[in-house]
């Protein structure tokens, strides 16, 4: 199985890492702290050394209650970064439901579009399918950022989430666009109970049942902070960093092939563990 995208046809034999760039003041884990292009690269390298496989940028919060972000301060914040990344070489994506973010971003280069409304959005389905190749993750979302978790879905999530996933799908490819560009993301933490979001990880076999590849984003999310915080002591993100790593080890014994992570040197290398016990290494 591999994952079509502008520049890169991405082997997903193996599990791929996705490093988390956010150049945003008010990201729930780790805004505030890429104030500018120089810390932007410099924290881009690090992940790169560390083993990421692929850099997602993003310019807008979507944290539960985060607010909008109008589509020019989004292009303040992550185009110089882009411009400057994609001289790496390396797979580059862009964490936005904007077209007009879009849009620009593919103009630079950028190889894939990452995006929380799955390109519901009015004008992004169109743009994403005239472009010939470059790759989509598609997101479950329960409402909005601003609602999603003060009235999150009931009952058995599953049904409603793959029946999502198809008509995406469906719908991309009813303009064109090749499977091989497409990701699935059933979307932990938006508009989920922390009940649903772990019935997802449980029963993951059945979203990969819809023929997809699966990306996986639990890291540092507060799904994992209310599993660890009957006494109180693990509130801060910085404090979820081992339940990220157990979780994207989860998701990917699971079947995920992607897993979007802010720890990358620490995912990176219990994966490795992973793979030593499919692959054992030669004595």
């Amino acid at each position: 199985m591999f994952w079509q995208t502008t520049r890169f046809q991405l082997d997903l034999s193996t599990p791929k890492v996705m490093g988390i760039l956010n150049l945003t003041p008010d990201s729930f884990s780790d805004g505030g702290r890429l104030s500018n292009v120089q810390s932007a690269m410099a924290h881009a390298e690090q992940m790169l050394q560390d083993g990421a496989h692929i850099l997602d940028v993003g310019g807008e919060s979507t944290r539960p209650g985060a607010a909008v972000v109008p589509a020019d301060v989004e292009l303040s914040r992550v185009l110089p970064v882009l411009q400057a990344l994609v001289k790496l070489g390396v797979p580059l994506s862009i964490d936005t439901y904007k077209p007009a973010v879009m849009q620009v971003a593919l103009d630079v280069g950028v190889d894939i579009i990452n995006d929380i409304w799955a390109l519901r959005q009015a004008g992004a389905q169109a743009l994403v399918a005239a472009h010939p190749t470059c790759g989509l993750c598609l997101m479950h979302m329960h409402r909005e950022p601003q609602t999603m978790q003060s009235q999150t879905m009931e009952g058995d999530v599953l049904p409603a989430v793959t029946a999502f996933m198809q008509e995406r799908v469906q719908s991309l490819m009813s303009l064109g666009v090749n499977r091989h560009r497409i990701m699935l993301d059933p979307g932990i933490g938006f508009g989920k109970t922390v009940a649903q979001n772990f019935s997802l990880l449980s029963r993951q076999s059945e979203i990969l049942d819809l023929g997809f590849p699966l990306l996986a984003g639990w890291s540092r999310k507060s799904v994992l902070g209310r599993v660890l915080d009957a006494d109180h002591s693990q509130t801060d993100p910085d404090q979820r960093v081992v339940a990220s790593v157990a979780a994207a080890v989860l998701a990917v014994e699971r079947g995920a092939s992607v897993v979007r992570v802010h720890d990358v040197k620490e995912t990176v290398q219990a994966l490795k563990v992973v793979q030593s016990v499919r692959s054992p290494l030669n004595e």
